[in-house]
């Protein structure tokens, strides 16, 4: 961080929130699984480093049957978990990344040059999560959906009500070095909806809309699907080949979701 000025080290929430203000020339790093590599090759230079390890943003809580998941819980943490949600931590890259990689950074991870990044983005889409921020307008409570379209947020944590149903399915090949090709997550709610999201996009995660019409039918979710989605030729895999698995994703997704009725 040799071009950093000033590196800033909350030790709470509330002072994490004050110091990232608007967030303007802050970086902010938990993991640093993707900020530090982008540091150290020039491509970023941050005038302030906000550094959130002792900013108490971390851990799981339980209220009933909601789950709030703080913003530099690690990654690793979420395996085992309520599906989509755990099935999808544990698919993203290896033992040790996951266990140095946040949520909150795994969440504001826009597109990579090379490959696809925020995978947790789709699980916690179909789990209807929202997101507990901080900003200019100061902290707000807002769909996930919403806060991932934000340009500058400091994310403090996600919320989501348990599913009666999570499934999860992944294109992966060996030769993708454990980046995730193409994702989806999906999800029935207590009171019989389906959702579903995708990863492996251009840009950031997003839901099925069109998809999630067509539940009843998996054969037209998975064609509709592709209405709902942009994607983009990158180093492990191309927009065409995403084309044609995503119906297929769609529809393991939802013979899960049927399996577990």
């Amino acid at each position: 961080m040799t071009n950093v000025t000033e590196v800033l080290l909350p030790t709470s929430a509330s002072e994490a929130a004050a110091l990232f203000g608007d967030g303007a020339d802050v970086t902010v790093i938990a993991g640093g699984t993707i900020v530090m590599p982008t540091l150290a090759g020039g491509r970023a230079q941050p005038r302030k480093a906000l550094v959130l390890t002792h900013a108490g943003l971390g851990g799981v809580t339980r209220e009933g049957r909601t789950t709030t998941i703080g913003a530099t819980t690690s990654v690793g943490d979420l395996v085992g978990f309520v599906d989509p949600l755990g099935s999808c931590a544990a698919n993203i890259a290896d033992r040790e990344i996951r266990a140095q990689a946040t949520v909150g950074g795994n969440l504001r991870a826009g597109a990579g040059a090379d490959a696809p990044r925020g995978d947790l983005q789709g699980a916690l889409l179909a789990l209807d999560a929202v997101a507990r921020s901080s900003g200019a307008d100061g902290e707000v409570t807002e769909p996930l959906e919403t806060f991932l379209n934000a340009r500058s947020r400091l994310l403090l944590d996600v919320s989501f009500e348990d599913p009666a149903a999570g499934a999860f399915a992944a294109i992966e090949y060996p030769h993708t070095h454990a980046y995730t090709v193409l994702a989806v997550s999906g999800c029935r709610a207590q009171d019989g909806t389906i959702r579903l999201a995708a990863t492996g996009l251009a840009g950031h995660g997003a839901r099925l809309r069109s998809a999630e019409v067509h539940a009843g039918d998996p054969i037209a979710a998975g064609l509709a699907a592709l209405d709902d989605v942009a994607f983009a030729d990158d180093a492990v895999a191309s927009s065409w080949y995403r084309t044609k698995t995503l119906p297929v994703l769609v529809h393991r997704v939802l013979a899960g979701l049927e399996e577990a009725t």
